[in-house]
């Protein structure tokens, strides 16, 4: 069976995470990260039998939401920007899995993690100073927990024939 197309995630969401002010942006993605969470736990409920591996992912987005809102946190007029762009954002996000079975579903998340965690790192090269030594490795920690679920997804993909 051929794996699902999976787009660029970073470029569907564009216009979404422009909407928001530049700084406002680290939030606009932790919000995003909180949203895989929870489809995480969603997906844990339609295939219990993987629900120990996917309540892990999840888990690993919970982190990253809250190490990436610890770093940039945001005045409260930006965080309005923020709730009122997110939710057509993950409603266009979600769009993307909706013709596929969970387990394809599954597939397209694991290959977001990865360009998520290739997020991470773009915002860490911009920060090349010694002051922004800690919000480097924080952001390392990000891209870390992205390629642990991805490669959780791909295993237990694996195990499934897929």
């Amino acid at each position: 069976m051929p794996t699902p197309t999976v787009p660029q995630f970073g470029a569907l969401l564009r216009s979404h995470i422009a909407s928001v002010p530049d700084a406002a942006r680290p939030a606009f993605r932790s919000g995003l990260e909180r949203s895989a969470a929870a489809r995480y736990r969603e997906w844990a409920e339609a295939a219990p039998e993987y629900a120990t591996v996917l309540l892990e992912c999840a888990d690993r987005e919970d982190e990253i939401a809250e190490l990436v809102a610890g770093l940039f946190p945001i005045e409260p007029d930006m965080q309005h920007a923020v709730d009122a762009a997110l939710p057509a954002a993950v409603e266009l996000y979600y769009d993307v899995f909706s013709p596929y079975d969970v387990l394809d579903q599954l597939y397209l998340q694991s290959e977001a993690e990865l360009q998520g965690a290739q997020a991470w790192v773009g915002i860490a090269a911009g920060l090349d100073d010694d002051a922004h030594a800690a919000t480097r490795a924080t952001l390392a920690r990000c891209t870390d927990l992205e390629q642990q679920s991805a490669a959780a997804v791909k295993e237990l993909l694996a195990g499934a024939g897929r």
